[in-house]
């Protein structure tokens, strides 16, 4: 028993380590700077502000315009991923011949980083769009979709919702091929359609997979920052600027590190919450078999 203990040690003490030095301290770190003062350079002196960030945060018209426009990003977003990784899971575990060739087609996008990503259809919802008006004179279809405020949003769910769909796709493929034979054969035999096994037989039993990829995409769409800085820039005129760039600016752009932090960790906190009642409402929901 003591040798099994000294090897479960051994393996995880160094993991232990590392996530207290790359994790917890630094986090704890963040806390502390949030209640001051300070310009982030390390011969500035830092100045004690008590909770004067954190009030200060409630008459920042930007930081919550962020907070509103990253909710409102991540509701669509997560919906449409989950709902198209959905459907493609459904089709591509059916005797479709290209099946698997449509699973790797599918998961690519999520293999791409997100920067290069963003670049890549920055020129398509760019300078393609404005080629194809130019050559079509169709100006109401074909047009620069980054310099249109409303567009660009949309351009971000559409490349969110393309990188990511095919990663929950495969989730939700090992939900359904979890699924026994039985239970469908079963629901055939009853005379149940494809809809009323897919309502009342699969999606119950597929809650848990639910669970991981509405964890997965609500935390991703929060958190999203590097397609929100390759792909609009936060423009046209900041109306596409999520909260981490918002964060990222604070601090680094404008060298205010204690502010920044206040922000940081009260965008932790509603990222907590919101993904802990999540979990707990559709793991309530999960079925056995």
């Amino acid at each position: 028993m003591k040798i099994k203990k000294r090897w479960y040690a051994l393996f995880t003490v160094p993991l232990m380590i590392m996530f207290a030095i790359v994790v917890v301290i630094p986090f704890c770190t963040g806390i502390g700077y949030s209640f001051v003062a300070w310009n982030g350079l390390a011969k500035s002196e830092k100045v004690f502000v008590g909770f004067d960030n954190y009030i200060r945060l409630f008459s920042d018209t930007q930081f919550l315009t962020s907070i509103m426009r990253t909710t409102v990003f991540t509701l669509i977003t997560v919906v449409i991923v989950n709902l198209l990784a959905l459907a493609f899971s459904l089709l591509v575990t059916t005797k479709l011949r290209v099946r698997n060739a449509a699973r790797t087609m599918l998961f690519l996008p999520y293999l791409i980083g997100g920067l290069i990503l963003g670049y890549i259809w920055r020129y398509v919802l760019g300078e393609a769009m404005s080629s194809l008006s130019e050559m079509t004179g169709m100006t109401n279809i074909f047009f620069n979709w980054l310099t249109d405020k409303n567009f660009a949003f949309y351009a971000m769910i559409v490349v969110a919702t393309w990188q990511m769909a095919g990663y929950m796709m495969i989730v939700y493929i090992a939900g359904l091929e979890s699924i026994s034979d039985d239970v469908l054969e079963a629901a055939r035999v009853d005379g149940a359609s494809f809809f009323r096994t897919l309502i009342h037989v699969k999606l119950p039993l597929l809650m848990s997979s639910i669970t991981i990829c509405l964890f997965l995409t609500l935390s991703n769409c929060f958190k999203i920052y590097d397609v929100n800085v390759s792909l609009t820039g936060g423009g046209p005129n900041n109306t596409t600027e999520m909260v981490s760039m918002n964060l990222f600016n604070e601090i680094f752009t404008k060298s205010n590190f204690g502010y920044g932090q206040a922000k940081a960790i009260l965008f932790f906190v509603i990222i907590g919450i919101i993904t802990l009642l999540q979990v707990k409402v559709t793991k309530d929901r999960e079925v056995e078999v």
